[in-house]
């Protein structure tokens, strides 16, 4: 009984790290690969505002940060920089600066939704048609699949 007991515990134990592994490394196996550099480059050249992104925000942790620049113009929204890897990350226009899941969640239904984040060594996104930039003044980086707060960056 003891033996049966002793396998069913080391048993759900490799399930439960096998599942926490494969939710970490899927996204990353998945991902697509970054633009390239020049046309990063290109699209950062016409933004009206840029931000900083840095690890440190309140909502940040050890799996769930971005670092780096983050460009907007009315277009597009140009990423350079690393993100923590991840499933299902959405980039969102906010009025305010948020930096923690707490301060988002209530204001989630206000922000704008700009579109998927599909790599994580740099991104871009087009801007969807009637979303003014001058209406907002930060970039949030949100997962929506555990409504984890990744980054922020407050460009006006």
């Amino acid at each position: 009984m003891k033996r049966i007991l002793i396998l069913a515990i080391t048993h759900l134990a490799a399930l439960g790290v096998g599942f926490g592994l494969g939710i970490y490394l899927l996204p990353i196996l998945t991902a697509e690969s970054a633009p390239a550099a020049d046309v990063l480059q290109a699209e950062v050249a016409k933004a009206a505002y840029s931000a900083s992104l840095t690890r440190d925000l309140r909502g940040s942790d050890t799996l769930h940060w971005g670092e780096g620049t983050i460009s907007v113009s009315p277009e597009t929204i140009a990423h350079q920089g690393k993100l923590a890897p991840g499933p299902d990350y959405m980039v969102y226009l906010t009025k305010d600066f948020v930096e923690h899941e707490d301060e988002f969640e209530p204001i989630k239904a206000e922000a704008v939704r700009i579109g998927a984040v599909r790599s994580f060594d740099g991104f871009l996104l087009d801007v969807p048609e009637g979303v003014n930039i001058e209406d907002y003044t930060t970039v949030v980086v949100w997962c929506e699949s555990f409504g984890e707060f990744i980054t922020a960056g407050k460009y006006r």
